[in-house]
């Protein structure tokens, strides 16, 4: 699954070589550039994004203020001509700090780090995982969850809630990072806000998916795979 990138920087020469950089990498999809910090906020208020490419010197907010700003999930690479900022990038754990001009070399090493970024989420590696521990507050404490229990996981800004048959646990996540925590045969993703479970649905229109008497949309992004898991399961 491709990591999902904007990229936020003033300059469109600067802009024109990371989307270029970015088209070359197959785990890498962009899905937005801004030469606006705050056009760039206000997309990702309504969007989920992977990775940010942040430019530090810009009009209205740095970079470095909106590192400060957006949710801990969005993975930072700094791009900028000036080092002197080195080291608060890294302070605010920016994955790299790319210093003008960036070689296409110097940037897929920055990019092959985001593959090798913890998750939240931990299963058992098993082939035949049945059970996953999630993170539930800020200390190092953990729940034992059974996959045959979450009937839908549901994102919210910052977090992920998991709806089983029990409870509902909430922890600081991305939809990504669950649905690779997942078994594919098991789970799909509906809308960019929902991952349902396939054994709890208890029927689905065009439009929606109903499980345990809550209806859940299904987003055009996300409806032709769907509708392929149904057919293969229809009589």
């Amino acid at each position: 699954m491709a990591f999902k990138c904007i990229i936020v920087d003033d300059e469109p020469p600067a802009t024109r070589i990371l989307e270029n950089y970015i088209g070359k990498v197959n785990f890498l999809e962009k899905v937005g550039v801004f030469n606006d910090s705050l056009k760039a906020l206000e997309f990702l208020n309504t969007q989920t994004v992977d990775v940010i490419f942040l430019d530090i010197q810009m009009p209205q907010l740095t970079g470095l203020q909106i590192s400060r700003i957006i949710s801990k999930d969005i993975k930072v690479i700094f791009t900028t001509a000036y080092p002197d900022f080195a080291l608060e990038g890294f302070e605010l754990n920016a994955v790299d700090y790319l210093l003008k001009p960036i070689s296409f070399e110097r940037f897929y090493q920055a990019v092959s780090k985001l593959n090798s970024e913890p998750k939240t989420i931990v299963s058992n590696h098993s082939n035949t995982i049945d059970f996953l521990f999630i993170k539930t507050d800020g200390k190092n404490k953990f729940q034992k969850v059974f996959l045959s229990d979450i009937l839908y996981v549901e994102s919210l800004q910052n977090y992920v809630c998991i709806h089983t048959s029990k409870q509902q646990i909430i922890t600081h996540s991305s939809l990504r990072n669950v649905i690779e925590s997942l078994p594919e045969n098991d789970f799909i993703q509906i809308h960019k806000s929902h991952i349902i479970s396939l054994k709890h649905i208890e029927s689905t229109d065009n439009f929606s998916v109903f499980i345990n008497g809550k209806e859940l949309p299904i987003g055009a992004t996300f409806k032709d795979a769907f509708f392929e898991k149904v057919e293969e399961n229809k009589i």
